[in-house]
């Protein structure tokens, strides 16, 4: 059986490696349409079928992992900065409050479609209006829902729950659903 993931993401792929040894990527094409009136949770399993299906359309003779993360502050959905300005507010507004980081995760293969989700709280440090300049500055932020990365030093108090969701890739999750649809692994 050929495992893809449908995304670019070093640190998905980086976490993948930690349950399946071989695997190819091939990023989805679709557009990321966000349906506001679904709950976060639904938004994040929507989003992530949808990658999966595009890459299974072309690959429909393996087995197909899509996934996506979102930031939940408040009753706002937190993507990835459009630019550097973006980037800066969104962590100004995370700045030493308590948000939520959900990852929609779909398995398909030719027999079955699982669609699953983890959600983990997150507490940032009280950052400096120099402090975020700088990380900015960086790059880091740029590709990231909610402009920030967990692994990087400085941004991130404490959390509750899964540190590889926050990353982008919940492993247990992604490991149960793959069970679900595999039987080998």
């Amino acid at each position: 059986m050929q495992y893809v993931l449908a995304s670019a993401s070093p640190r998905r792929k980086e976490l993948l490696s930690q349950i399946l040894n071989d695997f190819e990527v091939i990023p989805s094409i679709a557009e990321e349409k966000v349906n506001i009136s679904l709950f976060p949770e639904q938004m994040a399993c929507a989003l992530a079928e949808s990658k999966c299906d595009d890459v299974f359309g072309r690959n429909n003779q393996k087995t197909v992992i899509g996934c996506d993360t979102i930031v939940v502050f408040g009753k706002e959905v937190l993507g990835k900065p459009k630019d550097a300005k973006d980037a800066f507010e969104t962590l100004k507004k995370l700045s030493g409050k308590t948000h939520y980081v959900i990852t929609g995760v779909c398995v398909r293969n030719r027999f079955k479609k699982v669609i699953g989700f983890d959600r983990t709280e997150v507490k940032f440090n009280l950052l400096s209006d120099e402090f975020i300049y700088k990380y900015v500055e960086g790059g880091s932020p740029m590709d990231k829902a909610g402009s920030y990365g967990i692994q990087d030093a400085g941004v991130v108090k404490e959390y509750f729950g899964s540190y590889t969701n926050v990353v982008g890739l919940p492993v247990a999750l992604t490991q149960k659903l793959l069970k679900e649809v595999i039987t080998d692994i």
